[in-house]
């Protein structure tokens, strides 16, 4: 490995375990003093930060089924940002252990007062619930565990396509499994919020989120390694000009499921459904979906289509900055109106949890990325690519 590279990665994570643990131990005081508001800011915060690790799962599958060049520079922090998950897992615990202070259907004094259907009081039970995120959790590690085991063999293994073809073969029943996954996980963990509340798209939104999420992390990490070698030989503008599509792509799917499942529901006019809509459209909440078209769509999307920027590193690092922070903001659109309808009760615990998580977040993918060569060592598809396999 590029010694540059390793001693940038050293710092990089020392710096964001230390920013992390600071703001953990803050969280943990927000907790002591306002535990309503701890469990809110911490749930938005661990949905994003849990997205950009199994979308960096989804787009390592992507690549092994299209098997496209871009793939070659983005394996190594795709699969360190997948590895993260068993953090991600031990972070659920303030969730799992609050189900009934977080979620209407859980707690038995405020249940009998939802009108519920049938199926919903059956679905809607915590041990249920429980049970269902163990097998998400599981599905997601053994995946994760597969694609990556099979990937340090191959580096060990010499160029057999052997790896490949596993590792290929697995990805196209994981982004079915994925698309099941992430649907009831975030119809579990996210629209239960609001159980009265029923969209068939919603879990749709949630499966393109982590994908866009998952290349943004790979523009910018290639970004801060392309002054280095072998980075700087290989991180062409082309390849950069590939994310920028990747992007374009995700960028627009969010647009279009977004709007279509606002068409559907205005226009079906339930009453299930239109209070979901209601309170995000109007006052402030409504401020946030105006500004949610602007940056997460209108002005990516226009600037992704030009070449002079998804070819300039630089311009698109910025691009994928600014889609990383409209989707906290989305995040937050989405979930935090369950607690306070009426507008944004912003707190300090909000950033507080969200960099504690994050921090702690950097500094495991950092620890993952060092711990591997940087590029992959016998890829039978890019044998030759590089005189220098770490």
């Amino acid at each position: 490995m590029n010694e540059a590279i390793k001693s940038g990665l050293s710092r990089l994570q020392s710096s964001a375990l230390g920013a992390g643990a600071i703001f953990l131990i803050l969280s943990a005081l927000g907790w002591y003093l306002n535990p309503p508001q701890f469990l809110h800011s911490y749930l938005v915060a661990f949905w994003f930060w849990l997205a950009l690790t199994l979308g960096c799962l989804t787009v390592l599958m992507i690549h092994y089924m299209v098997t496209g060049k871009w793939g070659y520079l983005a394996r190594r922090p795709l699969e360190a940002g997948s590895r993260v998950l068993p953090l991600m897992a031990l972070l659920f615990f303030p969730i799992l252990l609050n189900v009934p202070k977080l979620y209407s259907w859980a707690n038995p004094t405020l249940v009998a007062s939802l009108d519920l259907t049938h199926f919903k009081l059956e679905y809607l039970n915590a041990r249920f619930w429980v049970v269902r995120a163990v097998v998400y959790f599981a599905i997601w590690f053994l995946w994760i565990y597969l694609l990556n085991r099979w990937s340090s063999e191959e580096d060990a293994g010499g160029g057999s396509r052997r790896y490949f073809d596993r590792m290929r073969h697995l990805s196209g029943p994981g982004l079915v499994l994925f698309g099941f996954t992430v649907t009831y996980a975030a119809v579990d963990w996210v629209m239960s919020l609001e159980p009265g509340f029923f969209s068939t798209i919603y879990g749709m939104i949630f499966m393109v989120v982590p994908a866009l999420l998952g290349v943004a992390l790979v523009v910018l990490t290639l970004t801060l390694f392309s002054k280095y070698e072998p980075f700087a030989t290989l991180a062409e503008p082309k390849r950069f000009n590939d994310y920028g599509n990747l992007l374009l792509v995700f960028i627009m799917l969010w647009a279009y499921l977004q709007f279509d499942q606002f068409l559907i529901i205005w226009a079906g006019n339930l009453q299930d459904e239109i209070p979901w809509y209601v309170v995000r459209a109007r006052g402030t909440w409504g401020g946030v979906a105006v500004a949610l078209f602007l940056f997460h769509f209108a002005v990516p999307f226009l600037l992704v289509l030009q070449r002079a920027v998804t070819r300039r590193n630089r311009m698109l690092s910025i691009v994928c900055v600014l889609l990383v922070v409209m989707e906290a903001v989305d995040l937050y659109w989405m979930i935090s109106p369950a607690f306070s309808p009426k507008g944004p009760q912003l707190s300090w615990l909000d950033p507080v949890t969200f960099l504690g998580i994050g921090g702690v977040w950097v500094a495991w993918f950092a620890w993952q990325l060092k711990s591997r060569p940087l590029l992959p060592l016998h890829d039978p598809r890019f044998e030759g690519a590089v005189s220098v396999g770490s």
